[in-house]
């Protein structure tokens, strides 16, 4: 079903109303993207590690994210949306040497959980849209699905072909204009709409992410061993995180933004300095909680289940759960080479959840050797 071009106007003109720093089209059409193809060799080498999820298969046995036609067989078209979240504050690479302190992922600092605030701005976009075709005269029929990291679909392969931004050697989707700081929302529908030109790939020989990995989870440009990744352990890993890996987690204790720190294209440390903060995000939802930007090791260590419970009521830093926050922070400990944290430590070490107990027992013998 043809649309005319008025709806992809109005499509990204509501994008920009809801709040969206950016909006592209993608077409849906019987080809596959070819960066899904080597979905199912990545899956098959295990890279994916305990994230069931993206192993799903349908009725055929194909695997759901490297075929969306296979899910999704009304969709011809992508709505893609973007929305910045960098901050005023300083990267995870500006404020290493501190090792009383650890580091949660910049997209988790905020009072709400962005899959929420990207979703409820994805419906009005999706509303506005449902609306003017309902305005159609005969009436078109019109099917339409909102996902932000929730469906069996690779956002970001959707992001590059709307021409949202390219997948960069780190993996994540890299714009000109904001970097990798950006929250993607799609909108899945039965409409034909005239697409946008893919982006460019503008990493060029650049490797500073695959450089500065510390647990060498980039194991070649564009291609990532999840089980590796500090992000998988310290969020999406359950019970034991394999002690070869521990010493490079550092002090990330709920995922890691190295790889973007290092990347040019992320510019925030220059526009820190030079006082443009036109760039940084402007929804009051996404802006940070000071208490979260850098968190004290000793303050998380000793939260209780309630506190923690408060605290993080709608963060993304519920997905580790208590024992694996706590299991993280006794690591982090453990890597600060602090001996102050010895009393803390000792505690967890005889902590009744066995996770947490193994974890701190490992940190006093990092400690103490």
């Amino acid at each position: 079903m043809s649309q005319p071009l008025d709806l992809v106007r109005l499509a990204k003109s509501a994008a920009a109303e809801a709040g969206f720093d950016l909006c592209g089209i993608a077409a849906l059409g019987k080809d596959k993207f070819h960066e899904l193809d080597h979905f199912p060799a990545w899956i098959d080498a295990g890279y994916a590690g305990e994230m069931e999820y993206l192993k799903s298969r349908d009725e055929r046995g194909e695997l759901k994210r490297a075929s969306p036609r296979s899910t999704a067989p009304w969709a011809r078209s992508v709505i893609v949306c973007a929305m910045n979240y960098d901050t005023r504050q300083p990267y995870s690479t500006q404020v290493a040497h501190d090792r009383s302190r650890g580091w949660i992922a910049r997209y988790a600092w905020s009072a709400q959980d962005y899959h929420a605030v990207v979703l409820k701005k994805l419906r009005q976009v999706e509303t506005r849209v449902r609306a003017s075709v309902d305005a159609f005269d005969p009436p078109a029929e019109l099917i339409t699905r909102c996902y932000v990291d929730t469906g069996p679909h690779v956002e970001r392969v959707y992001a590059k072909y709307a021409g949202v931004g390219w997948i960069g050697k780190n993996t994540c989707i890299l714009n000109e204009k904001l970097g990798s700081w950006v929250f993607l929302g799609v909108i899945l529908t039965s409409l034909e709409l005239l697409p946008d030109l893919p982006a460019a790939d503008r990493c060029g020989t650049c490797t500073r992410c695959i450089d500065a990995c510390p647990t060498h989870a980039l194991i070649a440009p564009y291609k990532l061993d999840a089980t590796r990744c500090i992000s998988y352990l310290t969020i999406e890993k359950r019970g034991d995180i394999p002690q070869d890996l521990r010493p490079g987690i550092g002090n990330h204790v709920f995922g890691c933004d190295i790889c973007q720190d290092v990347c040019p294209w992320n510019n925030g440390a220059s526009i820190a300095e030079s006082g443009d903060h036109s760039l940084f995000a402007t929804a009051p939802e996404l802006q940070p909680r000071n208490e979260l930007v850098n968190p004290a090791l000793a303050w998380l260590a000793e939260m209780g289940r309630a506190e923690f419970q408060q605290v993080f009521r709608s963060s993304p830093v519920k997905r580790a759960k208590y024992s694996g926050l706590r299991r993280n922070v006794a690591v982090a400990m453990g890597n600060s080479g602090e001996k102050k944290f010895l009393p803390q430590l000792e505690r967890l070490a005889c902590d009744e959840d066995s996770v947490v107990q193994k974890h701190a027992q490992w940190a006093l013998r990092r400690l103490q050797k």
